[in-house]
């Protein structure tokens, strides 16, 4: 059987999502040393995205998701992925779609991230030694056919010149947000919890920003999120909810303070660390065009509130409290990264 069919490969990454769900020593010994390199993955942050990945490689999921797609068996191009370092193996969905479409992922891993995409990958090569030879790291981009890399506004401009000569796709900044009506349940709003500090926010599908009807009551959304409270014991996070506290307060800046997160007025669409921003809705369908304007801001929609009949739609929305739990075909910026790999 090829390494590119499609049972084979359902075979191959089922075993590693496995691994990953019930991680062995080892690889509980990289995940509670983690933050040693980096701060922000505590022993936590990167257990769930691990077992994360591990639920979302299961076989149902795997064979539906390749099902969709016609796999390489020759000529395999070189892609070059330049990855971010935000949250616990936020490029793994990358690496995964070049090895699956046959191509050759040639990886800059980001230094805040490196380690750990490394040991899921010696899994992987453990399980099938045949990907060993898909694969590499490397500092610096070149011999390539083809680039995904992901960064920062500013970083996207240099992507799109460096890169403008072969096929790519470039991300940019996104954030989340949750629309709420103030009919939620308690249960709802603690699982939005989730949508907001899981990796103390600083992922793109984390929400940084709500939208509530006129008049909503915070009380409920406050005592519905206060299990949450012992995040301001991570020293990072509390810095920066500490700073934005004293610039607001200098500022006179109106604010909600629980404690551990500040709620402020403001129609951005990014907040800083730390910090939740709402806006006022008058009606879904003001708040349809207002979203739709954002669209390109916005990586997905946690609601249960369906958009007006009339309304433009709101593109990808997810349930309470799986904003972080993306499946296979859940496409960084709506774009069909497998896709773009299978027509190279």
């Amino acid at each position: 059987m090829s390494k590119f069919e499609i049972p084979y490969l359902t075979d191959v990454f089922s075993t590693l999502g496995q691994q990953l769900c019930y991680p062995n020593e080892d690889l509980t010994y990289t995940i509670q040393n983690e933050c040693q390199y980096n701060a922000w993955f505590t022993a936590a942050s990167v257990e769930q995205a691990v077992k994360a990945i591990g639920q979302m490689l299961n076989r149902d999921h795997l064979q539906t998701w390749l099902g969709r797609y016609s796999i390489k068996l020759h000529g395999p191009k070189r892609v070059g992925l330049v990855l971010a370092g935000n949250i616990p193996l936020v490029g793994f969905h990358d690496v995964l779609s070049v090895l699956v479409s046959g191509n050759f992922a040639l990886i800059k891993a980001s230094s805040q991230d490196a380690r750990l995409i490394t040991e899921v990958l010696k899994r992987l090569i453990a399980i099938e030694p045949a990907f060993e030879q898909q694969f590499g790291f490397t500092e610096r981009l070149k011999d390539f056919d083809a680039v995904i890399a992901t960064g920062s506004n500013n970083t996207s401009r240099y992507f799109e010149y460096y890169f403008a000569k072969v096929p790519h796709i470039i991300r940019k900044n996104r954030n989340s947000v949750a629309v709420l009506t103030g009919n939620e349940t308690t249960e709802q709003l603690y699982a939005l919890g989730h949508d907001i500090f899981d990796y103390f926010g600083l992922g793109c599908r984390n929400v940084s920003k709500l939208f509530v009807p006129q008049g909503y009551d915070f009380v409920p959304f406050f005592e519905a999120i206060e299990p949450y409270k012992n995040i301001i014991n991570h020293h990072k996070y509390n810095n920066n909810y500490d700073y934005n506290k004293s610039i607001y307060l200098v500022n006179r800046d109106k604010h909600l303070d629980n404690g551990f997160l500040l709620v402020k007025e403001d129609e951005r669409m990014v907040s800083p660390l730390a910090v939740l921003f709402f806006e006022y809705y008058d009606d879904l369908q003001s708040l349809d065009e207002k979203l739709n304007r954002e669209k390109d801001n916005i990586q997905c929609i946690v609601t249960t509130t369906p958009p007006p009949p009339a309304g433009g739609g709101w593109g990808a929305t997810v349930d309470f409290g799986r904003s972080q739990q993306p499946a296979l075909w859940d496409y960084a910026d709506g774009v069909d990264t497998m896709d773009f790999l299978t027509k190279l």
